[in-house]
């Protein structure tokens, strides 16, 4: 059986795709990674989130995640065996664990824990500086969460489905500019918004991921702010 990693290098390459390509296009869906980050998911050191492996997958165009990755792809070799020889192994399993010297050894791991503030962004909308405001809850955060995460912010609605969903809390890293297709947090005449940013030519819009909402437009009359991007 072929190791996660590997996999995930071996449809890389047959895509014809570089590492960097992997993280720009992560870049481009919201998630911002380190050069080194795709390399150690490749070479097993680390792995990727729930949320980041299927955009792997998509970015791969990997539709078939059991067979893929071999999941629950596992030979029968206890099932094939007769009734007595599924009790000789039964026996012969009990004896390895009475011996003490076949046991799974437990690692006692401390995860690196950190405190960022939530917002709630509908508690927030119409004032345009919530985050300047005390509104928001202290939570306690581990590697789960972008280290470029600055605060998060709890979701309403389903405009930006199926990615982000109502009630999910989102990562941002705080910053006042963004690059065209970036996912990101603003401010527009008087709401917050999570929405993908484009702009073409001097027109500027935000962009729901649910089509059946049609894009914000920016115009020179907008009351627009960039509140940061959406690192996770």
């Amino acid at each position: 059986m072929r190791l996660f990693g590997e996999i995930l290098a071996c449809k890389r390459k047959k895509k014809g795709l570089k590492q960097s390509d992997v993280r720009k296009l992560l870049a481009e869906r919201g998630f911002d990674y380190k050069p080194k980050s795709i390399s150690k998911w490749e070479t097993d050191s680390n792995i990727p989130s729930v949320n980041v492996f299927f955009e792997l997958c998509e970015i791969l165009d990997i539709t078939d995640i059991n067979s893929t990755f071999e999941v629950a792809v596992k030979p029968r070799t206890f099932a094939d065996l007769s009734e007595e020889g599924k009790e000789l192994a039964r026996n012969y399993i009990l004896l390895l664990h009475k011996s003490g010297s076949y046991t799974r050894e437990t690692k006692n791991i401390i995860p690196f824990m950190r405190k960022l503030p939530l917002y709630d962004i509908p508690a927030s909308a119409g004032t345009g500086s919530f985050l300047d405001s005390d509104s928001y809850t202290m939570v306690e955060v581990g590697d789960e969460v972008s280290k470029d995460a600055d605060f998060g912010v709890r979701i309403t609605g389903d405009s930006m489905e199926p990615r982000f969903v109502d009630g999910q809390y989102l990562w941002i890293h705080k910053q006042e500019e963004i690059k065209n297709g970036e996912i990101g947090l603003f401010y527009l005449d008087g709401e917050a918004y999570c929405k993908r940013f484009y702009q073409v030519d001097d027109e500027m819009m935000l962009v729901s991921l649910n089509q059946k909402y049609e894009p914000l437009k920016i115009d020179e009359y907008s009351d627009f702010k960039v509140f940061g991007r959406v690192v996770g």
